[in-house]
């Protein structure tokens, strides 16, 4: 019997240490050797200072800013744990609203929100959430409607404000998976850079 169990200890723990600690150490380095920009977190850094992530959106309400997809994102009330309050952009909170197209509440929102926006036709993602509540990503028709509105709360022509969105495209991944986006803070932090009404 012992003849037989050690064997058996001995692949386990030979699998253990190949498949949970070996494979995913090597795995890990790779990753830091070939994409060492994704591997570290996509962070988004400027003169040493990091401001966040490439695939993690960020809240921005000020008119000289863009502002990213709506989020619907509900976390625990500090102050109430009985409570749920909006915490757009939350990285630890991921996930949608799981509202039917039907809704009341869906209806409600997009209602206000086109509203707000002051117009009917938009884009869809200028008013809808995203599955994971972090896109960090709109589409370059949202980012038309709202050069205006920067331009203006900058005090900036509006075609220097388009040059720097068109410079932010980003083309369907391959050519042909996706469709083309703009990068919400890369975009933002693009603009403050370039002096563009600070």
């Amino acid at each position: 019997m012992v003849s037989q169990i050690r064997p058996v200890c001995a692949l386990i723990l030979g699998f253990t240490l190949l498949t949970g600690l070996a494979i995913p150490l090597a795995f890990v380095g790779l990753g830091q050797v070939a994409f060492p920009f994704q591997a570290g977190g996509s962070l988004i850094q400027r003169n040493g200072r990091t401001f966040g992530s490439a695939l993690i959106g960020q809240s921005f309400t000020s008119d000289k800013y863009f502002h990213a997809r709506p989020s619907a994102l509900m976390g625990t009330d500090p102050k109430d744990s009985a409570k749920q309050v909006a915490t757009p952009y939350d990285a630890s909170e991921s996930g949608a609203s799981n509202l039917a197209p039907a809704a009341r509440a869906l209806s409600e929102r997009v209602t206000a929100d086109l509203a707000k926006i002051g117009a009917r036709d938009v884009p869809a993602d200028m008013v809808t959430t995203s599955a994971s509540g972090l896109d960090p990503d709109i589409s370059p028709e949202n980012a038309a409607l709202q050069v205006e509105r920067v331009a203006r709360a900058r005090g900036v022509p509006p075609d220097a404000v388009r040059a720097v969105v068109a410079s932010h495209v980003a083309a369907p991944e391959l050519g042909f998976v996706g469709a083309p986006r703009v990068n919400v803070l890369a975009l933002n932090l693009a603009l403050d850079e370039a002096g563009r009404g600070k």
